[in-house]
């Protein structure tokens, strides 16, 4: 990979962070008069990326996902006060694919009222195909982007946690080595570091990962 193709996904995840600073400091705003704001920014990060991605592919535009990422997580906070939701009624997981439906269904209906007027924007039968299946009580189309996301959203905020936790150095020749793949001779030239210290910070953040996998996957049973 050149410099240039590895600059286009920097880029990218330069306007997303953006957004996602920008949606975060709403909510946050929005949950001023409630309590341990703490416990709802902590749930925001480990859960954002994942209600965003599933929101994509379900259709919606960058700024309907995160209008859908805030409205989902308002949501669950306001609800939580009145203990809906029910660890013997079902999954956790499953609990949150349906609250994350809901809000992408609202965004669907915010569109086509906002366009009622122009119908020559969103005319496409396809748009509306994407609405309706959403909408299908068995919710399968919804269900197989919110599996195929799962994995990848907490694998990202396990990553997110561990960042924390280890110096900026370790986790980026991780980055580097493990999640992106590179080989270990271009690391080093690349980070200008001995193979030793290619090895350690893969084998002491791995190890931090693993940990954090563990906690969200205790957290989502």
């Amino acid at each position: 990979m050149s410099d240039e193709e590895d600059e286009k996904p920097k880029q990218k995840d330069a306007v997303i962070a953006q957004a996602y600073a920008k949606t975060r400091k709403s909510l946050i705003a929005r949950l001023d008069n409630w309590e341990d704001q703490k416990t709802w920014d902590e749930f925001y990060q480990t859960y954002w990326r994942l209600i965003y991605s599933v929101a994509i592919r379900a259709g919606l535009r960058p700024e309907e996902a995160f209008d859908c990422v805030q409205e989902t997580i308002l949501s669950i906070a306001k609800q939580s006060k009145k203990k809906l939701y029910d660890p013997d009624q079902g999954s956790f997981k499953t609990w949150l694919m349906n609250m994350t439906r809901w809000r992408i269904n609202d965004q669907f209906r915010k569109r086509k009222k906002d366009t009622a007027m122009n119908t020559g924007d969103w005319g496409d039968e396809r748009k509306t195909a994407v609405i309706d299946r959403i909408e299908d009580p068995n919710g399968d189309v919804l269900e197989r982007l919110w599996n195929l996301e799962w994995k990848k959203g907490i694998a990202d905020a396990a990553l997110a946690r561990v960042k924390s936790q280890v110096s900026p150095k370790q986790y980026q020749i991780f980055d580097y080595y493990v999640v992106r793949q590179w080989d270990a001779k271009k690391v080093q030239d690349k980070l200008n570091v001995s193979m030793a210290q290619v090895y350690l910070a893969k084998h002491r953040v791995g190890s931090v990962l693993k940990k954090e996998l563990a906690k969200l996957e205790d957290e989502t049973e």
